[in-house]
C-alpha cells in the first residue's frame, strides 16, 4: 500500500485509489518491456549454453560429402624446387657426415631431413643416414631395409653428395679408414654450430659422426630454400621400398572397393597416455602399469587428471573419437582404418566405438599377408600405416601434439593436395565431454559440431607456434602462378633441366643431364 504514494510524491500529486489510468498503462509497459528483454537473455544464454542451438541451425551443418573431397587449396599448389641461385654440390666437399637416427620411424624421418640440410649447409658429404631401431622398435630393418637407397640418393643429387659408407682411402699401397669423430649436436642447434664447430671438427679428422641425431638441427630457419631443401627429402625422396608400396597400394584398393574411407590415429597407447599423465580412467591394475612406465621413462612431474582432462592434455579415447564422428553426421557405415599399437585396457575401451561405427580395419584385418604379422610394431608396419593413412579421403589424428606419426602425416597430406584432415581442438571439446559424462548430455551433437567447425580441415593456414614445419610447411613449400607476393611465384617449369645442367659443368660429366626424377 506504500508504494503507490511513493510513486505520487515524486510526481508532486496525490492520485486517488493508487494512481490515473495513464500512470496504469505506463507501468505495465514497463512491465512488459522488462519482461521482454528478460525473455530474450534468457534465449541467448540457452542458445550459448547449448553451443549455439537456437538460430544457428545452418551455421552448424557439416557438408560430409564435401569433407571426402580434398580441401580448397585457394590458388596454391606444392613446391619445394628451388625458386633462386641453388649450385649443385661441389666435386670436392669439407669431409663426411654420418648420424644416428633415434626414435620411431617418424622422428627418424625428420632426422633424416635435418641430416640432409646440415649437409648442405657444411658442404659435406652424408653418408646415408643410420636408423636406431634397437631403442624404440627392437627392429633392425635400417635405411636399406625400409627406403628406396637408389631413389634417395638420385633424386637428392642436386643437393648434397650420399654415398652408403665411408670409403676407405688406398695410398702407397696401403689401406687407410677415416675415423669419424663422435659429437652430440645441442637440441634443436642454430645453423652456426654447423659452419663453426661441428665444421671445424671435420675439417679436422675428416669425417663427424653426429648422435643422437633427432631434433637436432632447429625447425624454424629464416631461409626460404633451407625449408624447401626438408621438404624435397621428406616428400619426394624418402620412399618406402617398393614391397612396402606394394603391400599399401593393396590395402588401399581394398579399403576403396566400397567407396571412400577414413583413416584414424589412434593414440590411445601405454607409452602417450602414460607421458599425459591421464590415468584415473583405468582400474588400479592399469594405473600401476602405467605409472611405472611413466616412472621409467618420462621426467618426474606431478599430473592431476581432472585438471589434464580440462585442458585437453589426454588423449581422445575410442569412444570420444566415435562421438565426434557421430555429432558431424558421419553414419554407421563409414570404413574406417585404424593405425595404431596395442591400445591400451583392452576391448572395453574399443566396444563403444564399434558399436558407433561396425566397420573398423586395420592393416592385419585388410590384407593377409606373411610380411606383415611379424612386424606389426616394427618400421614396416608402421610404415605401411603411414602409407595407407597419407592415400586416405579423411585423416583424423586423435592426438597430434608430440605424436611424430600425425604431426608428419598432416604435413605431408597438407603437400600432397590439401586432403581434408579432422584435427579435433581437444581444450575446446574438453568441458563437453565432461558435461556430458555428468549427465548434462542436452545440445551435446551441436556443441561437438560447432567446436569443428572452428578446425582447420586440410587447407592451407598460416604456421602458429608450437605447429611444427614438418606439420605445417607452408608457405615456403608451396607456390602460386599469380601470386601477389613475387616470393611466392612457382619456379619456372624447366627448373630440373637448369639444375642438371649445373651438375652437369660442375662434374663435367654429361650423363649427370638427366631430368628423370621425382618433379618437384
Amino acid at each position: 500500500m506504500r508504494r503507490p504514494a511513493l510513486y505520487n510524491r515524486q510526481h508532486g500529486k496525490q492520485v486517488p485509489g493508487g494512481g490515473s489510468v495513464k500512470a496504469k498503462i505506463a507501468k505495465l509497459l514497463l512491465v512488459v518491456f522488462v519482461l521482454l528483454i528478460c525473455t530474450v537473455s534468457l534465449l541467448f544464454t540457452s542458445s550459448a549454453t547449448k553451443g549455439g542451438a537456437a538460430g544457428s541451425a545452418y551455421s552448424s551443418e557439416i557438408n560430409v560429402e564435401k569433407l571426402w573431397r580434398s580441401a580448397d587449396s585457394g590458388g596454391w599448389k606444392p613446391s619445394s624446387a628451388p625458386r633462386s641461385d641453388w649450385p649443385p654440390p661441389p666435386s670436392e666437399t669439407n669431409g663426411y657426415l654420418r648420424v644416428r637416427c633415434n626414435g620411431g620411424l617418424n622422428q627418424q624421418r625428420t632426422a633424416i631431413c635435418n641430416a640432409v640440410l646440415a649437409a648442405r649447409i657444411m658442404n659435406a658429404t652424408l653418408v646415408l643416414p643410420e636408423l636406431d631401431a634397437n631403442s624404440f622398435w627392437h627392429d633392425d630393418s635400417g635405411f636399406q631395409g625400409i627406403y628406396d637407397v637408389d631413389h634417395f640418393i638420385k633424386s637428392l643429387r642436386f643437393d648434397v653428395k650420399i654415398v652408403e659408407k665411408i670409403p676407405e682411402i688406398h695410398k702407397n699401397g696401403k689401406t687407410k679408414k677415416i675415423k669419424a669423430v663422435q659429437l652430440r649436436p645441442p637440441r634443436d642447434a642454430p645453423i652456426s654450430w654447423y659452419t663453426t664447430e661441428a665444421l671445424q671438427q671435420m675439417k679436422e679428422h675428416g669425417a663427424i659422426y653426429l648422435t643422437p641425431f633427432s631434433h637436432r638441427l632447429a625447425e624454424e630457419i629464416d631461409n626460404a630454400e633451407y625449408q624447401r631443401l626438408r621438404c624435397r627429402v621428406n616428400y619426394h625422396a624418402l620412399i618406402f621400398k617398393p614391397n612396402i608400396m606394394k603391400l599399401s597400394q593393396s590395402i588401399v584398393d581394398k579399403l576403396r572397393t566400397q567407396g571412400h574411407f577414413m583413416s584414424i590415429h589412434l593414440r590411445f597407447e601405454m607409452d602417450m597416455l602414460a607421458f599425459a599423465g591421464c590415468f584415473d580412467i583405468f582400474n588400479p591394475k592399469e594405473q600401476e602399469i602405467l605409472k611405472k612406465y611413466r616412472k621409467e621413462n618420462f621426467a618426474p612431474k606431478k599430473l592431476v587428471y581432472k585438471e589434464r582432462r580440462a585442458i585437453g592434455k589426454c588423449p581422445l579415447t575410442p569412444e570420444e573419437v566415435g562421438l565426434i564422428l557421430r555429432a558431424m553426421e558421419f553414419n554407421n557405415s563409414t570404413r574406417i582404418y585404424l593405425a595404431a599399437g596395442e591400445l591400451f585396457g583392452g576391448e572395453r575401451f574399443m566396444k563403444p566405438f564399434r558399436a558407433l561405427f561396425p566397420h573398423l580395419e586395420n592393416h592385419s584385418s585388410v590384407e593377409h599377408s606373411d610380411e606383415i604379422p611379424e612386424n606389426t610394431q616394427g618400421l614396416l608396419g608402421s610404415a605401411v600405416d603411414y602409407m595407407v593413412c597419407l592415400l586416405s579421403d579423411i585423416f583424423m589424428p586423435t592426438y597430434d601434439g608430440p605424436s611424430n606419426f600425425a604431426n608428419n602425416l598432416l604435413g605431408h597430406r597438407l603437400y600432397y593436395g590439401f586432403r581434408t584432415t579432422i584435427r579435433p581442438d581437444r581444450k575446446a571439446l574438453a568441458p563437453i565431454f565432461i558435461d556430458r559424462e555428468k549427465g548434462r548430455k542436452a545440445g551435446f551433437e551441436e556443441a561437438v559440431r560447432q567446436v569443428m567447425l572452428q578446425t582447420n580441415l586440410g587447407g592451407p593456414h598460416k604456421r602458429i607456434p608450437p605447429e611444427s614445419f614438418y606439420t605445417n610447411s607452408w608457405p615456403e613449400c608451396f607456390c602460386q602462378t599469380s601470386p601477389k607476393n613475387p616470393a611466392d611465384k612457382c619456379p619456372p617449369d624447366d627448373v630440373l633441366e637448369i639444375l642438371s645442367s649445373q651438375l652437369s659443368q660442375e662434374n663435367g660429366d654429361p650423363e649427370s643431364n638427366s631430368t628423370s626424377v621425382t618433379d618437384r
